[in-house]
């Protein structure tokens, strides 16, 4: 820290076990949420749940749209469907891969409006 900042401190305790009991989830949550948060932390990432929310597409269609290879997007789609915010379904060989619901659409569309402010 530079010299020439200051620190915010108080000299009173004060009593806020409401908030810790109310508004903090347990700590398996958090991390989970922590989880959720590192997902997004990657542009790749964002740009394949951007293209899956157009509509459904297979791995060959998303490495042609973001102009990366198929193995590439496929490391990343594990990722995304471990975090649970891509589904997939087979139809004979091919694999479609979709948004895993409406809450990730709101998740970028709000993360959007948030740094464009």
């Amino acid at each position: 820290m530079k010299m020439d900042e200051t620190v915010d401190v108080c000299d009173c305790v004060h009593k806020h076990d409401h908030i810790q009991k109310k508004v903090i989830p347990d700590e398996t949550t958090l991390y989970g949420l922590a989880d959720l948060f590192k997902v997004f932390g990657d542009p790749t990432r964002i740009r394949i749940l951007y293209a899956l929310s157009a509509g459904e597409l297979c791995v060959c269609d998303i490495a042609s749209v973001l102009n990366m290879t198929q193995s590439a997007i496929s490391h990343q789609l594990r990722v995304l469907k471990q975090i649970k915010l891509v589904k997939f379904r087979r139809e004979g060989k091919t694999v479609y891969y979709s948004l895993a619901d409406s809450h990730v659409e709101t998740i970028l569309s709000q993360g959007l409006e948030h740094v464009q402010e």
